[in-house]
């Protein structure tokens, strides 16, 4: 009796669908981190101090997390094809606005359009890859995916070195423009506008006290030491979103269609992933927006050789690939995301050893171990939070999940930059280095939160 194997191979019939959706992956991906090694270069342009410039990474990344839970009701009342495509025009047209800028302000506008094109392009494009290839070719469809989005990270803060050191700034957004246009052009051949028959009202009360509790907490630590703004300003805006999110979490009991429902709460193993993901992320999302700028800022190195020397993270986190499901089936998720969570804050806090003398081999070692301990640590949190979800759980409980994993991001640079610009107004402009490695420390030390919540996991906990 024949069979039919659970995993095959991608047809060639979907093949332009998933090169459209790795298009939407890869432009993502790339805006991530391009920009970490141009900020001093773009503050240098616009009369900004560097040090002030994480609110160009916080408006995106802030705009993406606020942003997910409304991609797929738009999705599945307006069509797959017909948002992917909104997407990428808005995409496009932020990234043309953001190279237009002439001020800081400006740019902020545009970075907000981009997020909200950003936080439509991946979800989207995989809901539609799930509703269009076969289950048995998902798997496939989803590896080749993986690889663009590998790549945005591998060559953006290099390519954006580059840009900045030999030719302008301008051009780590006008990139995306080309890229852009191919996947318009590709869209209505490749996608088809699948639409749901029935589709629930969409709870915008929820949504809007989610934005109000993400944007108040977020602006509130980031304004904490920006003499532009009082120190109660910044209390009342973090008052805010706590208040906010108080007022969602009883709403999201007592409200049948919740964006996110507070039974998902009810699965322990999912609470404690959301929360350890939630602190665990403050830390390591913030490097890759703080060590650029330690080492052009405090160290005094160029743009190109900056990106060059954040390869080796992301080669750590390509390395630790094919080990990472058999280290977590030996040792069980409890005591991976233990000690591996303690040796991810003490690698981060251990960055605050490293001078403009640290010789380059012992620096790339120290990226690449790094990037092994964030990957091991990105894929337990993720796998350990959704394994345990029902089937009808299991879309919100994602999207809920990559909501806080943006959220968090944003936060972690805000918080990264308020405690840069706090340590450098104690240390004087002239040690900017003490303030960058006490700024390391702190967010190193922040992991000891998130392993103690890991700590919760029930030790025998199946992988």
């Amino acid at each position: 009796m024949n069979v039919t194997p659970t995993h095959q191979s991608l047809q060639p019939e979907f093949r332009l669908l998933v090169l459209l959706v790795s298009i939407g992956f890869f432009m993502q991906g790339l805006d991530t981190t391009i920009i970490n090694t141009a900020l001093p270069a773009i503050a240098s342009n616009l009369q900004e101090d560097p040090l002030r410039m994480h609110s160009v990474v916080v408006a995106y990344v802030l705009s993406v997390a606020a942003c997910i839970p409304l991609s797929g009701w738009l999705a599945d009342r307006f069509g797959v094809r017909n948002i992917y495509f909104a997407a990428i025009i808005i995409f496009a047209l932020a990234s043309l606005g953001c190279a237009w800028s002439e001020n800081l302000n400006e740019l902020l506008v545009y970075r907000v359009f981009q997020g909200i094109g950003g936080a439509l392009l991946l979800p989207v494009g995989r809901l539609a890859m799930l509703k269009i290839i076969p289950r048995t070719q998902f798997l496939s469809a989803m590896s080749l995916m993986s690889l663009a989005g590998l790549m945005g990270p591998l060559i953006g803060p290099t390519l954006g070195g580059w840009m900045v050191e030999y030719l302008s700034w301008h051009w780590i957004f006008l990139i995306n423009l080309p890229i852009g246009l191919l996947g318009a052009l590709i869209t209505f051949k490749a996608m088809p506008n699948i639409t749901e028959p029935t589709v629930q009202r969409f709870d915008f009360g929820g949504f809007i006290l989610l934005v109000i509790a993400m944007i108040g907490l977020c602006l509130g630590i980031e304004n904490f030491a920006n003499p532009q703004y009082s120190l109660w300003w910044s209390l009342i805006l973090v008052g805010s979103g706590l208040i906010a999110s108080l007022i969602y979490a009883y709403h999201s009991h007592t409200h049948l269609n919740a964006l996110f429902r507070s039974k998902l709460f009810k699965n322990k193993i999912y609470s404690i992933g959301i929360l350890g993901n939630f602190f665990a992320r403050l830390g390591g999302n913030s490097i890759p927006f703080l060590l650029p700028l330690m080492l052009q800022v405090a160290f005094g190195f160029e743009p190109f050789i900056t990106g060059l020397l954040m390869i080796p993270t992301v080669l750590g986190s390509l390395a630790s690939k094919p080990i990472i499901r058999k280290i977590i089936q030996r040792f069980g998720y409890r005591r991976v995301l233990l000690i591996n969570t303690l040796l991810v804050g003490l690698c981060i806090a251990s960055f605050a050893l490293t001078t403009a003398e640290t010789p380059i081999w012992l620096r790339a070692i120290h990226f690449f171990v790094f990037g092994i301990l964030n990957s091991l640590q990105f894929v337990s949190m993720n796998t350990l939070t959704l394994k345990d979800l029902s089937q009808q759980d299991a879309s919100s409980g994602n999207s809920f999940l990559s909501m806080i994993m943006m959220l968090s991001m944003s936060i972690g640079v805000a918080l990264a930059g308020t405690l840069v610009n706090m340590f450098s107004a104690y240390f004087g402009p002239e040690q900017l280095d003490n303030a960058f490695h006490v700024s390391l420390l702190c967010l190193g030390c922040i992991n000891i939160i998130a392993a103690y919540i890991f700590w919760h996991i029930p030790k025998n906990t199946p992988v």
